[in-house]
Order: C-alpha cells, then structure tokens, then sequence
C-alpha cells in the first residue's frame, strides 16, 4: 500500500475515534495509541508496514524536543540544574537499578540484557507526559514543573545508554570509544557555533528579503538538517533537534518558529502513537493476559514508589510526590528505540522484545486511569492532611502587558510603561525594532499579531492588558476580532488610524479607542490659537467645545457611517452648530472669526465636492479627520 494513502487512512481514523474518546474522557495520546491497535494487523489489518510509518511518525518526537529546547533559555536550563541532574539522575539510577535486579532475579535473563531492559523501562514518556499535564492544564504547577525537569533529563540519559548498547552486546568497535564521544563534544561544539554565527543572520537575511512565509521553511530545513547530520554521525537525532531549540530559545524569531512547526508537531506525534498502538502484538495479551497486565502493574507500582520515596527524600509534599510519581509511572518512547537497537545488536532475543513492548503501551494506557482515580480520591485526603499551598501554580513569568505594533504609539505607551517598571511583551514584523526593544526591559515576538499561536506563544492568557497599535487598519481589525471573540474579558486599547476605523472598533464592542493624530491636532491647534494672540483660558474653551461637539458627532455617526449621504449631513449640520457658538465671541475675536469662517467654508466645500463620488470615491473622505 503507497504511503500516502497509510497516512490518509490514519489521519482519517484519528479525525473519528480521537475526539470520540475525548468525548469519553480519553486522553488524545492514548486515542491516537487505540486508533493505532484498531487500523494494525492485531485488528484490522490497514496496512502491514507498520515500520515505514513508524520511520515518519519518529520526526513527531524530534518536533517535540526541539520545540522543548526552544522554552528552554540557557538561563533557565541553569536555574533548573538541581531538578534535572539531581533529581533526574536519582529517579533513573535508583528505578533502573530496582527494575535490573527484578527482571534479572525473577525473569533469569542475562545481567547485560537486564541491564538495558531495566534502565530503558526507567524511562517515561515525554510526549505522553507533556500532552497529559497540558490537557489537564498543570504545566505550571511545582509537580508538572519537576515531572518536566526529570523527563529532560531521561532524555539525556537515553544518550550515553544507546551508546553502551554495543559495549554490552560485545561490540566494542572503536565507534564507540574514545573518538565516539570526542566526535559528539565537537558536533555540539559546532551546533552552537553554527546556530551563533550562521542561522541567526540566515533568519535575518530571509526577514530583510520581506519573504517571511519562508520562516516555517527555514524552521524545517533547520531540524531536518540537524537530525540528518546527527544520523550520519551515529548520534542521538532527539538530542540533536533538542540542543539546536536550546541554542536558538535566546533568538527573536524562536516564537514564530515555534507557531509554524508546532502543526508539524502535533500531527507527527499522533503519527508516532498510531504507528506504536499498530506495532503493538495484541495477540499476546490473549495468549498472556496476566502476564503482561501483571508486568505492566508492577512496573507502574515500581516507579510510583521509587519516585515517591526520591521525592520525599528532597523534601516535597505528599501530594506534589505522588503526582511527579504518576506522571513517571508509563514506559516511554525512548524505551522502543533503545530496545529495538539492542535487538539489533543480538542482546535481546524477539521473544522478550514483544511482550516488553506489550507491556511498555499497556502502562502508557493505564496512567491516565491511575491519574484520575488519584485526583479524585487519594489527592483530596491529602489536601485535608496536609498544606498543599507548594502545588498550586507557580508565579507566570509572562508579561501582563503586551503591546502589537511597536511603532511611534507603540514604543511611547512602552516607554511610559518601562519607567513605571511594568514589563511588557512587544509583537512586531519589523526587524530593525527587535534589538531595540530589549533595552527597555521588554521581550519582543517577531512575527504576525494576527497569528494565534503567536499570541498565545506571547502569553495571551495571562496579559490583562493589549495595546493594539498596528498601523494597517485590515491587520488590527483581524487581531481585535480575534480578541474580542476568545478573549473577551481582556482590556483592549486599541489604536483608530482615522474615524471611519474608529467606526469599525466600535462596531466590535471595543470601549478604549484613540484616535492616532486626535488629540496631537488638538494640541496643536491650542498653541496655534495662543500663537495667534488668544489667551489661554478662550483657546482652552475653543478646543474643548470642538472637542465635546466631535465625540457627539462620533457618536451619532456610529449608526450611519456606511450611509455617504447621512454622514455628509452630518457634517455640514456639525459644521453649522460649531459655526453659531463661535459667532457668539465674533464681535471680540474678529479676526479668528474671520479665519474660521474660510476654514468652514472651505471644509463644507470639500465635503460637497467628495459627496458626488461614487462609493468608492468617499471612503477618501473617511480617512480625513474632521
């Protein structure tokens, strides 16, 4: 069967039983995974190259790590270092110690086999882990928090332990020496050499070009590259694609790759657990239902009570322990890999491969149950025991301000912001205004405000305040629609380029709008009037009673502005009205009388003259400011 079509037939399938299972209260990771079972040969036998698949569905977990190094500054990843290496470390030695010795006393396999099984089944499941903590909202928390922070550090570790592989098999090839490891300090080396000196001006030069829709083409190229250059090496491809998000997390433009490989991701990681749930041999858990339920129980047990005691030992709560815990309590993907490589080498034989596989789906299937029976019974009676103010989400470190156009309004409402020490976050699509952000302690998104990922990617969820200030009036209507529709209960003050915009805004519900040249015509206007020998107090009155008539006329322009007709009455009545006060202070401001006289005559003139246009022709009208 072609390959395109095996992908059609499971993108199909996922369109229907994922969100039926959603429906049901089935996590998405573990509907792609049934999907899987259902579409294999244990079932109904779709497609029997499952391999191929798999081969594609693997660049699904490379998108994952490398959009995880990106949300990993290398500040941050140092801030984190005692809950990665200390920690991580912990968990990995202590469960692969405890899972070598059992399979190695009570399944009597060889120590060297143990050895991978054990430390491989120590692992969990990144992929699984992050899309669960994510559905269920608990990114943010001290225990989704910790449970990441180890995760990233079994990803390391799978590293070096592909790498003992052949050592254990026998195969002490000079590959895996010496040079080996030299070779992958000099490929790192490079990458961050390469991301420094080459990628970031490679960004540049497309952005400068005003090709930007190539962005999501250089984000692939990048990826791909890597993960093509670590493969030729023998290096790990998911270590690869993650360093290259570390080293580009510090970049401008790390959110809006983020926003254009995230579909890729997402999509290929579905992939991934479709073509694992097809792999997976139901027929052995026909043939063997206790064992592998068994084992899949006590692997579950196993890491829930190591994790529990390492947790306890660094001074967590219960409740955050038990929850690290569970969330490490499946086999993981990097499991599959390091297994099937020993396989490959002659270490483990396919009898023990396949229920080992068997039972690493059946533990993924079983966290989300154990997940759930624990929040709604065991997590409430630990509440009542004991404080469990460590575990409620930690502070956000997203700006509650974020400015959409960091042009002349922009940067002035940013600046204002700076020295009252507010943070914010600035979105805008022109380069040369990235590095000047950052000198007013703001984080700068490149790319398109209109983009949601991008939004969200700039923390839209937690901002209490947008100023939107984009100068193209199509762009800042997409953006406020988009706001107003999602984010309803989010202040928007939005920048109006002329009335007839202004008139649009209104129409969406917006309440705070400013008009860009408004109230810089009127102060203008006011030195004019005191230049011209009028005192304070009269060219203060004079403004203000235009001012007043102005938001009256906007207001009542509110229910016909598309009507030419009705707006051009309005203008001349407006007009009039503001021509009869005026007259009042004739006799004692004559020349000024004079001078306005000629100023509304000739106004009246040029909104008689647009009038005859055709529709098309007033819209210039529209864009003066009356």
């Amino acid at each position: 069967m072609p390959l395109l079509l095996q992908i059609t037939i499971f993108l199909a399938a996922a369109l229907i039983f994922v969100p039926l299972g959603k429906k049901i209260g089935i996590a998405t990771v573990l509907g792609y995974l049934f999907t899987g079972i259902l579409l294999g040969p244990s079932a109904l036998n779709v497609t029997n190259d499952a391999e191929t698949l798999m081969k594609l569905a693997e660049y699904g977990v490379i998108f994952l790590m490398f959009l995880i190094g990106l949300e990993l500054r290398p500040q941050r990843l140092w801030n984190m270092r005692h809950s990665i290496f200390v920690i991580g470390s912990a968990q990995v030695l202590i469960t692969g110690i405890i899972l070598v010795a059992t399979i190695w006393l009570f399944f009597q396999q060889h120590l060297a086999t143990s050895v991978v099984i054990g430390l491989a089944l120590a692992l969990s499941s990144t992929a699984f882990v992050m899309q669960l903590l994510a559905e269920k909202q608990q990114l943010n928390t001290a225990h989704g928090q910790q449970s990441f922070s180890i995760l990233l550090f079994q990803d390391i570790a799978a590293i070096p332990l592909l790498a003992l592989i052949p050592l254990l098999a026998g195969n002490q090839s000079t590959h895996h020496g010496i040079a080996y490891f030299a070779a992958v300090v000099a490929t790192f080396t490079g990458l961050f050499l390469f991301s420094r000196y080459v990628m970031r001006p490679f960004f540049r030069f497309i952005v400068q070009s005003g090709a930007t829709e190539l962005i999501t083409a250089a984000g692939l190229f990048i990826v791909l590259a890597v993960v093509l250059f670590m493969d030729m090496l023998g290096l790990s491809t998911t270590l690869g694609a993650f360093l290259t998000g570390v080293l580009l997390a510090d970049s401008e433009f790390r959110h809006e790759l983020e926003s254009s490989i995230q579909p890729f991701k997402g999509l290929l990681l579905g992939l991934f657990f479709m073509s694992v749930g097809m792999m997976t041999p139901i027929d052995l858990l026909v043939d063997q239902p206790l064992f592998i339920f068994g084992g899949a129980l006590v692997l579950i047990i196993i890491k829930i009570l190591s994790m529990v005691a390492i947790a306890r030992y660094f001074k967590f709560q219960w409740k955050t322990s038990v929850l690290i815990a569970i969330c490490l309590a499946q086999g993981g993907e990097f499991a599959y890999v390091i297994l099937a490589v020993a396989n490959t080498e002659g270490l483990i034989t396919q009898a023990v491969l396949s229920p080992t596989i068997l039972i690493i789906a059946i533990s993924m299937a079983l966290t989300p149950v154990i997940f759930w029976l624990a929040q709604r019974w065991l997590i409430p009676y630990l509440d009542r025991k004991t404080d469990s103010a460590e575990d409620v989400p930690l502070p956000d470190t997203h700006s509650t301000l974020i400015i959409a156009g960091f042009g002349r309004v922009g940067q002035i409402v940013a600046r204002v912001a700076y020295l009252n020490h507010v943070s914010f976050t600035a979105i805008d699509n022109n380069l040369e205004k990235i590095d000047f952000v950052r000198k007013y302690g703001g984080k700068i998104y490149y790319g398109d405000a209109s983009s949601p990922d991008l939004l969200r990617s700039a923390g839209i969820e937690h901002a209490k305040a947008f100023v939107l200030a984009v100068d193209d009036v199509e762009m800042s209507m997409n953006i406020a629609r988009h706001l107003r529709l999602n984010y309803p209960t989010l202040k928007l003050i939005v920048r109006a380029r002329d009335r007839h915009h202004m008139h649009l805004l209104k129409d969406l519900g917006i309440e705070h709008i400013w008009r860009e040249t408004f109230l810089s015509s009127l102060g203008m206007a006011f030195r004019t009037l005191t230049a011209l020998g009028l005192s304070q107090e009269h060219a203060q009155h004079s403004i203000e009673i235009f001012r007043d008539y102005d938001e009256r006329l906007l207001a009542e322009q509110q229910r016909i502005y598309t009507d030419d007709q009705k707006v051009f009455e309005s203008y001349r009545n407006f007009l009039a009205e503001l021509e009869q006060i005026f007259e009042n202070d004739a006799q004692q401001h004559q020349p000024l009388s004079e001078s306005l006289d000629e100023t509304i005559d000739s106004e009246v003139s040029s909104i008689e003259r647009r009038a005859k246009h055709s529709q098309n022709q007033i819209n210039v009208c529209r864009d003066e400011e009356f």
